[in-house]
């Protein structure tokens, strides 16, 4: 299989998101390049084997050719207030947006007036998602999507937890005449029976994500079984996890919705110094390798003349701060905010969780 090495990363984010204040993970390379393994804290084997599997495709073997040079991305929206999601959608140059609902702590009202400010942002022909993570029963997604329903919605990704309940609100949305897509993320890529979303017509959308679902060729393989529009998804990746992405979504045969890979901007930092971020709503296809030196976060510049960040949207987002050398709260030991680099002790902590798949690897070490 060729000489492996690995490096851990850890960085901290703008906004608290799905819990988090750090992204973690653990940077893998071989003879095709580099590679990302980063399966969330609560995830445990068999369903990490997966993002192993993606990890070691990127690596040792690289990607299939694309069809596109280019993925059209949404902008995404933590559970931020209105002002501030208003200034990350500005200032995107993105003409879809993906707004977090349903947080915890949070009320439907504060939903609403975070879609709102979206909307205003987008205008009345850019396309609005939102995102429950599962965290509805049937009866209260209908309800709050029926009261969102006047912001337009493109779909509702994930609005209830099971395939059961998907397929039943589905149809109740479809009987009392709300004309609100589902699409499905979680159902697919935590079930154990992705197919069993189509076989009870429990969504029109399917969300793919590499790591989660095997790698790039084991996503194109599901979504020709699947036969649904297919939007992919980061993560919560480093630009290396975002590459592998982007390279699905390039090799797509069609690709009819913007894509959620536009999360590198929710960082501070990132492992290379030329990340995956839009450029006029759109990231282009490369692969990418980490940076000896730390990383700066993406900034004004990298967007672009076409999407030029307000004043504003740089005070809420962060972008120039001086975060000097603090360390950041989070799951991490030691994270500093100049430094992408875990160190060995991560290092030997992500190898030790992948007990003997770290098999793969062949003299683990801070290699680049």
């Amino acid at each position: 299989m060729g000489r492996n090495s690995a490096v851990a990363f850890a960085l901290p984010m703008r906004n608290r998101f799905r819990g988090l204040t750090v992204r973690e993970g653990l940077l893998v390379h071989g003879p095709a390049g580099w590679g990302e393994w980063s399966p969330f804290a609560e995830y445990e084997r068999p369903e990490i084997d997966n993002w192993w599997r993606a990890t070691l495709e990127a690596a040792n073997l690289g990607f299939p050719e694309p069809v596109r040079d280019r993925v059209p991305v949404n902008a995404t929206v933590p559970a931020v207030d209105p002002e501030t999601a208003y200034a990350i959608v500005a200032g995107s140059g993105c003409g879809t947006a993906k707004v977090k609902v349903a947080e915890p702590g949070q009320s439907g009202t504060e939903d609403a007036s975070r879609l709102e400010a979206v909307r205003d942002a987008l205008g009345p022909s850019g396309r609005l998602r939102i995102d429950a993570n599962g965290a509805w029963d049937v009866d209260t997604a209908l309800s709050r999507l029926a009261e969102l329903a006047q912001f337009g919605l493109e779909y509702a990704e994930q609005p209830c937890a099971t395939v059961d309940e998907l397929a039943e609100l589905r149809r109740l949305l479809a009987r009392r005449g709300f004309q609100v897509p589902i699409a499905a993320d979680e159902s697919i890529r935590r079930s154990g029976d992705p197919e069993r979303v189509v076989a009870l017509e429990a969504a029109d959308i399917a969300v793919l994500k590499v790591q989660p679902l095997g790698g790039v060729r084991a996503c194109l393989e599901l979504a020709e079984r699947l036969g649904l529009p297919v939007v992919v998804s980061s993560a919560l990746e480093s630009s290396v996890g975002l590459a592998a992405g982007v390279a699905l979504a390039a090799a797509l045969p069609e690709l009819p919705s913007a894509c959620g890979l536009d999360t590198a901007t929710m960082f501070t930092m990132d492992v290379t110094d030329r990340p995956l971020v839009a450029v006029d709503g759109a990231i282009p296809v490369r692969t990418v390798s980490p940076d000896r030196h730390p990383c700066a976060a993406p900034t004004t510049a990298d967007r672009g003349p076409g999407a030029a960040l307000s004043a504003t949207a740089d005070r809420h987002l962060g972008v120039g701060r001086d975060l000097g050398s603090q360390p950041v709260v989070g799951g991490a030991q030691d994270v500093r905010a100049d430094d992408w680099r875990a160190g060995p002790e991560a290092t030997a902590r992500w190898l030790a969780r992948l007990g003997p798949m770290a098999e793969e690897l062949i003299e683990p070490g801070e290699r680049r």
